[in-house]
């Protein structure tokens, strides 16, 4: 085990000895060794105190907490900062000097664009009967991938091109679902389907996972390249997240073709869909399985970046 998940009512965390401890109403449900752990994932009212965030910390053990039904990120505890300032005053030099932002950035949108069209060209194998909509979507990718090439681009028109390859993208990725699902693109605050649903969950683990790698690797995960600072935003745990996004998409293209989610699984509340505690418990298994390379990707690339950044 690596990462712990709570998501049951009136749990409580505690660290005795060298041990996370969980409670439920008061009644032991289960020890795990420190040394087991990675992280731990909470959502809902998962009580614990100070004392044990900061031994948590200590032994390099990340928390991140999610709240709310619809499951947004809301903070997240990843130790003790890492001792080279230098290579962070370097990341913000990176960011404040255009030439260095703008290289950062396209750098980024290479990757996510390249994974998308990798992505939507194995689903040409696996969806024949959606060649159509498959290769109209690439072919749209593939023009936005032409207009990388160009060097001098600002980040406004990077932004642009992210933005018309996701939109190609999405109307590719859309087309491999059954219409019963009500999937006909990205949508979010609240998603209006279980895809959305699933795809915003499987997004906020990821940068969830993204603040963990960056904070690993030396580098201030609020101060991006492509993503503009602000208040409150892990902007470069943005931008490290981008090109596995990719990563969640098949992984929840995988839960609905073989049935592993199920409309029953959700539920309508208001405006949007929910994806209910059942649910939640097989997003969770099948997304750890897949979640070691995903971590061990984002740690190279975090540490790629900050070798290059290194003074």
């Amino acid at each position: 085990m690596t990462t712990l998940y709570l998501d049951r009512r009136a749990l409580s965390l505690e660290v005795q000895g060298g041990a996370v401890v969980l409670r439920h109403n008061g009644k032991l449900v289960q020890t795990i060794p420190l040394t087991m752990l990675e992280r731990i994932v909470a959502h809902g009212k998962v009580y614990t105190d100070t004392g044990a965030l900061a031994r948590l910390a200590e032994a390099g053990v990340g928390f991140f907490a999610l709240t709310g039904r619809r499951i947004r990120f809301g903070a997240a505890l990843v130790g003790r900062p890492h001792g080279d300032v230098c290579l962070r005053l370097e990341q913000y030099q990176g960011y404040l000097d255009p030439l260095s932002r703008r290289r950062w950035a396209r750098r980024v949108v290479r990757a996510k664009v390249a994974g998308e069209m990798r992505f939507l060209r194995r689903l040409l194998v696996n969806r024949p009967g959606q060649r159509h909509a498959l290769e109209e979507a690439l072919a749209r990718l593939e023009a936005e991938a032409r207009r990388l090439e160009d060097e001098d681009l600002s980040i406004s028109a990077l932004l642009g091109i992210e933005g018309a390859a996701a939109a190609a993208y999405f109307s590719g990725f859309s087309a491999v679902f059954p219409p019963s699902l009500g999937f006909s693109g990205r949508n979010r605050r609240p998603p209006r389907d279980p895809v959305n649903a699933c795809l915003s969950l499987g997004y906020t683990l990821l940068h969830a996972e993204a603040i963990h790698a960056a904070h690993g690797a030396g580098l201030d995960a609020m101060v991006g390249f492509l993503h503009e600072p602000a208040f409150g935003r892990e902007s470069g745990a943005l931008d490290l997240a981008e090109p596995f996004r990719v990563y969640v998409d098949r992984l929840v293209f995988e839960l609905f073709a073989l049935r592993i989610l199920r409309k029953e699984h959700f539920k309508a509340q208001g405006e949007g869909v929910l994806l209910g505690k059942a649910g939640r418990s097989r997003f969770y298994a099948h997304y750890e399985a897949l979640a070691a390379s995903l971590r061990r990707l984002l740690r190279r690339t975090a540490q790629a970046v900050a070798r290059e950044l290194a003074p």
